[in-house]
């Protein structure tokens, strides 16, 4: 699953020259782009009684220089008429028409923010404080005018997050010497996480590569491997929040799984295998908490249960077999998908990590409970189920990406969930 491929002179033989990437001195290879007439950024302008943004009246800034490369790569970032924006803009500079190009650019800068604001594609929003933000036109120039340092800001705003931010330089840099042609899986990559959260600490767990990165401050300040589902039990891309790490978590067994693991054990090898692996059993009309009703196993039909004609629920008792180890960290989904740690270390060195029913196994639960308690994650009492809040909620986005940044080059893994098929090692033109 996680045979990753640099994208040297393996994929050099799918790459055919074409246009070359764009260059200051260079033809500009893209049609004109008509200035945009946008009534907000007449309005903006009308405010500030004509006085300029982007530029200063020698037609020069380093405000203007960064968003016209930013402009050029764009097309990386969804928009395609990025680079004709930035040749309009370099050619009413040079035409001396400083006020055309100021306002080509902040209606440029607008294109460029409220595309890369778009929901990546397939991306589920289950908990409504990590919805992506849509700024109006209005927003993103008043914010802009506002900025201490321009430059800054379009660099801030155009690094989206870091993992993206290291997969399109490679990419930029790989187009450079392909003649502006890209292995289409990295669009793909791009686009499922191109995800611009706003709180200063979050959590990223690509399913693809089963990694998990903690993000914090606008850098990846630490990562590990994960175990997500199989083919069969596909771990979703969901964005959502994890308020609370539960210590000494029960597991509640899934009614699939008590279809397919707990009554065929129990059919095999008696009531015994539940006291052996701590499981408890309950009515599947009650409740699963500390105050919850056992039934007795010996008076429920496993035949019944294993058959989807009976039904109850299923627990196991924290300890050393427990399968959340010593915590979780639950966030609202409907698919109920959690992070959490395991008795079974060995399997995280291996290259296919892709075993779970869904759920997203830690590498180091520990390690990632520090991070998010900002203390060490040990629990008070052996009182099972304790729920500890985060001082700060944590919001947690699972995407899906075969396409990465390793050491600045382009690499690709192998597609588990088989979201690329269709598109494989397919080379497009982004001119």
């Amino acid at each position: 699953m996680k045979n990753w491929t640099l994208a040297g002179a393996a994929c050099a033989a799918l790459i055919i020259p074409a246009v070359p990437a764009i260059a200051a001195s260079s033809p500009v290879p893209y049609p004109p782009v008509a200035a945009v007439s946008d009534p907000t950024v007449s309005a903006f302008y009308s405010a500030r009684h004509g006085a300029l943004l982007w530029l200063s009246h020698s037609g020069d800034s380093a405000a203007a220089r960064e968003l016209i490369n930013v402009l050029e790569r764009a097309p990386l970032d969804g928009l395609a008429s990025g680079p004709a924006l930035a040749a309009q803009a370099r050619a009413l500079i040079a035409r001396g028409d400083t006020a055309g190009a100021d306002r080509l650019l902040s209606a440029a800068w607008v294109r460029y923010v409220q595309t890369l604001q778009r929901p990546p594609s397939g991306m589920i929003y289950a908990d409504s404080w990590v919805r992506p933000r849509q700024d109006s036109a209005a927003s993103i120039l008043a914010r802009a005018s506002q900025a201490p340092s321009l430059s800054a800001q379009v660099r801030s705003v155009s690094s989206v997050n870091p993992i993206y931010a290291q997969l399109r330089e490679a990419a930029w840099a790989a187009m450079q010497t392909s003649g502006g042609q890209i292995d289409q899986r990295v669009l793909t990559s791009l686009d499922r996480v191109r995800d611009m959260p706003f709180q200063n600490r979050y959590v990223m767990v690509d399913a693809a590569s089963a990694r998990l990165y903690m993000i914090e401050d606008g850098r990846v300040v630490d990562q590990m491997n994960v175990i997500v589902g199989k083919s069969s039990s596909q771990t979703p891309m969901l964005a959502s929040t994890i308020y609370y790490a539960t210590l000494n978590p029960y597991w509640h067994v899934s009614d699939d799984m008590i279809r397919t693991l707990i009554a065929p054990n129990v059919l095999q090898q008696g009531v015994g295998y539940l006291k052996s692996h701590g499981y408890q059993v309950m009515p599947a009309d009650g409740p699963d908490g500390a105050g919850a009703t056992l039934l007795d196993p010996s008076t429920v039909d496993w035949h019944a249960v294993l058959n989807g004609n009976e039904h109850v629920k299923v627990r196991q008792l924290p300890g050393p077999a427990n399968s959340m180890g010593r915590m979780k960290f639950g966030f609202p989904n409907a698919y109920d998908i959690y992070l959490h740690d395991t008795p079974k270390k060995e399997l995280f060195a291996s290259d296919d990590r892709d075993l779970s029913h869904g759920c997203i196994r830690l590498e180091d639960a520990e390690r990632l409970g520090r991070w998010m308690l900002q203390r060490d994650p040990q629990a008070v009492t052996r009182d099972p189920e304790q729920n500890v809040p985060l001082p700060t909620p944590v919001p947690i986005y699972v995407t899906y990406m075969t396409a990465h940044a390793d050491d600045g080059q382009l690499a690709f893994a192998d597609d588990p969930y088989h979201k690329d098929s269709g598109v494989g090692a397919t080379v497009v033109a982004l001119q």
